[in-house]
């Protein structure tokens, strides 16, 4: 795919609202929709422009906030579908998320839902998520989208909180039958400012975990994390003379979960399905604002114009930072790197940790040949 041309991936913030606080939201979600979201007719009218990316659409991904509290996401899904523009949700796990909400959903053609798990046990994801009996409620959110004939994808944001429990986290994406396992590796915007970031080496380590729980049935896929493509082509180049953590000097992070799943799941019997395309923030990723404003990424909080007055395919297309993003003009060793292009860093962490969103990436620990 041109991703000059077009994303693969369109997230829309439909809304902030939302009746979940959790500690590292990006979105920095509240209780009653803001006044300044984009109303029913401007939300129909940019899914339709949406769809003159095409002639192979981006998949638009309804975010939020909580997706289910728009009044009228019934009305847009069913522009999205007229127009043949896909699309995939994102809810939270709220009295929202209805059976008849969801049944509405699949009969308008919604076939892939995301939902959020940030813990193996109660107390971690339920510390994070800030509500009490969500763990249980989202295992059986997960279970009843899976019965209804949805293709569940499985969302977890890493950080020191959790990172100690990556591998019961995957144990449970395979136990409730999900396609995808997508890590968020947590940038400081938004509430997640207040969490604690991995080290780079604990990245390197749970980039290397990632790649073996790929073995198990489900893909993996990853967001501000991109280091992980270089890991996956070094593990599935030659074969490994040595143990992975003396091979590539990995920690005892990696050391003590990478057993963890193998005692969980088994030795790996299944081909890797580590996610390999060279997306990034503004390449093959666009994300756009409850109040219309256009970023490269959600968690780049960098306007690049506003929807209500510029279409969206002008924007991706024609923005001097996108094109700078695309063609992998970075600075420091991500502009040095041989991965520049399939990786590329993250340039929200980049803008995040310096101000410039083309300098590299300090999360990553990898130094260029």
């Amino acid at each position: 795919m041109n991703f000059d041309q077009a994303p693969i991936l369109v997230f829309w913030e439909t809304t902030r609202a939302c009746q979940l606080a959790c500690r590292h939201c990006r979105a920095e979600a509240m209780p009653a929709p803001s006044p300044d979201e984009l109303s029913t007719s401007e939300g129909l009218r940019l899914i339709e422009q949406l769809a003159r990316f095409g002639p192979r659409p981006p998949v638009l991904v309804m975010t939020g906030g909580d997706v289910m509290s728009r009044s009228d996401l019934v009305e847009l899904v069913a522009m999205a579908r007229q127009v043949e523009l896909p699309v995939a949700l994102a809810p939270s796990v709220t009295p929202a998320l209805t059976s008849s909400s969801l049944l509405e959903m699949r009969r308008l053609g919604v076939s892939s839902v995301s939902l959020s798990l940030d813990g193996a046990t109660a107390s971690t994801h339920e510390g994070i998520r800030g509500v009490p009996g969500h763990f249980g409620e989202t295992i059986a959110a997960l279970h009843h989208l899976r019965s209804l004939g949805f293709k569940v994808q499985v969302n977890t944001a890493v950080m020191l909180a959790n990172a100690g429990e990556l591998a019961g986290i995957a144990a449970i994406v395979k136990d409730v039958g999900a396609a995808s396992w997508e890590v968020f590796f947590l940038v400081q915007v938004g509430r997640g400012r207040g969490q604690q970031e991995l080290s780079g080496q604990e990245n390197e380590d749970v980039a290397h975990l990632l790649f073996e729980a790929s073995h198990y049935g489900f893909a993996v896929r990853t967001v501000e994390g991109p280091w992980c493509r270089r890991v996956a082509a070094w593990r599935k180049g030659a074969p490994l003379t040595t143990a992975p953590a003396d091979a590539f000097g990995l920690g005892p992070l990696y050391r003590r979960q990478s057993c963890l799943l193998r005692e969980l799941l088994g030795p790996p019997a299944r081909p890797p399905q580590m996610a390999s395309a060279g997306t990034r923030d503004g390449k093959g990723i666009f994300f756009v604002a409850h109040d219309g404003w256009a970023y490269p990424a959600g968690f780049l909080p960098l306007r690049l114009g506003n929807v209500r007055d510029e279409g969206p395919v002008g924007i991706y297309r024609d923005h001097p930072l996108l094109r700078a993003v695309r063609a992998a003009e970075f600075g420091g060793r991500c502009g040095r790197c041989e991965f520049r292009d399939d990786c590329g860093g993250s340039r929200a962490r980049a803008f995040a940790s310096s101000g410039d969103p083309l300098a590299e990436d300090p999360a990553c620990t990898y130094i260029p040949a």
